[in-house]
């Protein structure tokens, strides 16, 4: 009874972190470039997660494959840098809701990625399931109103963050086989060091022109817990929970992220909620569980 209590405890933080990572990043991002905002969260990332590593490697050996370091970095440039840089650009130019349902989208993708590299197959209740979604994201784009401003929706921001959702897709079906040979810490670690190096010119350039002097408390903050719980916890919690769930039941809990987040973007960024994004959240989801479970 208490491991399930602790469990469940343990799921409701990771829905609550990685929603409010949404919110963090857009008042973070009142005072930090976004460029800037990304490499430095992903260097602290690497900063909080080295010592983890460390402590595993002492415990357990794993034999290394000839290419695994150059791969694990490279997948660290598809599922840090490149998914954080369209993640905080995008919710730079769009508001949170539309942020959070078009990140959801995620599942999808992945299945198509996978079902190109043949790893999985598309029946025809998925097939259904992917127009359904697409038709929710047009209902987005149509009846959502999309003003200029800070926290409104701009098609340009749902562009950028449906990039995030890509290169994330791209970085789970890719990493697949590596993480068979390597554990999800080691695999972590490897994604933040690459991103951090990839993204390492951006951030140093960015830092040459920014003032930190005039970053308050509140926004570095932000930044920590950005680097800390949403991108280090956050996932230890996640293979936590795999290693006890089956994947699906875990993967169940991603539905509550976008009305989560919804909410707090109301009450704490004032975001008004339009007919048309309650209707077009409900259909994308719709055809998401669908695609999941077809």
């Amino acid at each position: 009874m208490n491991g399930a209590f602790v469990l469940y405890a343990l799921i409701s933080l990771m829905i609550l972190f990685w929603s409010g990572n949404y919110i963090v990043a857009k008042f973070a991002l009142r005072e930090f470039p976004p460029l800037l905002l990304v490499g430095l969260r992903t260097l602290l990332a690497g900063v909080f997660i080295a010592p983890v590593y460390l402590w595993e490697r002492r415990r357990a050996k794993t034999p290394w494959a000839r290419g695994d370091v150059g791969l694990l970095l490279a997948l660290g440039v598809l599922g840090v840098a490149l998914n954080q840089f369209f993640f905080v650009l995008g919710l730079s130019r769009t508001s949170v809701a539309h942020s959070a349902i078009i990140v959801g989208m995620s599942p999808i993708l992945v299945l198509l990625i996978a079902a190109a590299r043949g790893l999985e197959k598309i029946t025809p209740v998925r097939l259904v399931g992917m127009l359904v979604a697409l038709g929710g994201v047009v209902l987005l784009q149509l009846f959502e109103g999309q003003t200029a401003g800070e926290g409104s929706p701009t098609w340009i921001g749902d562009l950028l963050t449906f990039g995030c959702a890509l290169f994330f897709a791209l970085f789970t079906v890719l990493g697949k086989p590596v993480t068979k040979r390597h554990s999800n810490i080691t695999a972590m670690t490897f994604a933040f060091v690459g991103g951090a190096v990839a993204l390492s010119p951006v951030t140093l350039w960015e830092s040459a022109r920014f003032s930190f002097e005039r970053v308050t408390p509140g926004a570095w903050a932000g930044l920590i817990y950005m680097a800390l719980l949403p991108s280090v916890l956050c996932y230890l919690i996640y293979y936590y929970a795999l290693g006890r769930m089956s994947p699906a039941r875990v993967s169940a809990f991603s539905y509550l992220q976008p009305p989560v987040a919804t909410a707090m973007g109301i009450v704490l960024l004032s975001e008004p909620v339009t007919p048309g994004l309650v209707a077009a959240g409900v259909v994308i989801f719709t055809g998401v569980f669908l695609t999941e479970r077809g």
